[in-house]
């Protein structure tokens, strides 16, 4: 009689759900169904996967992680030899250095958190085969991951950026205070367009040959290496195709604070702001969407 009782009471909690499952085989979920609770259970995984994306990138490299540095230092002087010296592009009165490298440092995070998103299919697919957890892990890890790499670099702007300040080349104002707003809002765009083009590529593969060559244009329609009050001035008509691309007043924004030279309205503000949720929740649905079938066509 008491074998009876212990067993119907192990059912009772059975069914009463004191049983804690680690997975649940369940019918289709509603398509606005994120999973993010699913995903902050593995958020142990996510760290796992930024460690493993820090190490890679500089093993058995000669100069190691000092190449964060370098990358942004290199690029920023061809810049100002190309942009500022030959072509002679106005930086309206901010030192040439500073004003590229700060261009430089937050696109650089974009590019590569979008690049490195929009293959993440392709690039795991011998992981996603084996083993199951939230594909969205992934894309979440490489933001994490490049997000190391932008603070470290962002260490390096401010010793560039401190030493012009103390020569009263730059004026900061209050406006510095956005910056960790603008940065979640960087990677919110960059994770929402490359997970929705990492969906596209499962079944296109002519987009992956196309990225690298886009990316390079659309940062030539992002004033990274001009201000937007140039091209205000000299092509007005181009300057509302420029303000309709979100990353520009995310450009704008971080050099008016730090720089005292930038255009910023809180209403561009706002539609960047809006334009970034929209994306990432459409990149989300439509990422989760196409996770549970890729493996067909990858």
């Amino acid at each position: 009689m008491e074998q009876l009782k212990d067993t119907g009471l192990q059912q009772k909690q059975a069914i009463e759900g004191d049983d804690h499952w680690t997975e649940i085989i369940k019918p289709k979920s509603n398509l606005l169904d994120l999973r993010l609770a699913e995903v902050w259970r593995y958020r142990d995984l996510v760290m796992m996967f930024v460690k493993r994306d820090i190490v890679a990138n500089y093993k058995q490299t000669i100069l190691g992680p000092i190449w964060i540095f370098l990358q942004p230092i290199m690029t920023s002087l061809m810049y100002v030899i190309v942009f500022g010296k030959i072509a002679a592009i106005s930086t309206n009165g901010v030192p040439m250095m500073v004003f590229y490298l700060a261009g430089v440092m937050l696109w650089s995070y974009f590019s590569e958190c979008f690049n490195k998103t929009a293959t993440v299919f392709k690039d795991n697919a011998s992981i996603f085969g084996k083993v199951y957890f939230p594909r969205l892990v992934m894309p979440l890890a490489l933001v994490v991951s490049n997000l190391v790499k932008l603070l470290i670099q962002f260490v390096l702007f401010l010793i560039v950026w401190g030493y012009f300040v103390y020569k009263g080349q730059v004026q900061p104002n209050a406006y510095l205070l956005l910056f960790p707003f603008l940065i979640v809002l960087l990677a919110g765009i960059s994770l929402g367009i490359g997970m929705i083009i990492s969906a596209l590529t499962t079944k296109y593969r002519d987009l992956i040959f196309l990225l690298t060559f886009g990316i390079q244009l659309f940062m030539y329609a992002t004033p990274v290496i001009y201000p937007l009050s140039v091209v205000t001035a000299k092509y007005p008509k181009m300057a509302g195709v420029l303000k309709a691309n979100p990353l520009t007043h995310i450009m704008e924004a971080f050099r008016k604070g730090f720089l005292g030279s930038g255009e910023f309205s809180w209403g561009w503000m706002g539609y960047t702001t809006a334009f970034t949720a929209i994306l990432l929740a459409a990149g989300t649905v439509i990422f989760n969407r196409v996770e549970k079938n890729f493996m067909d066509t990858v």
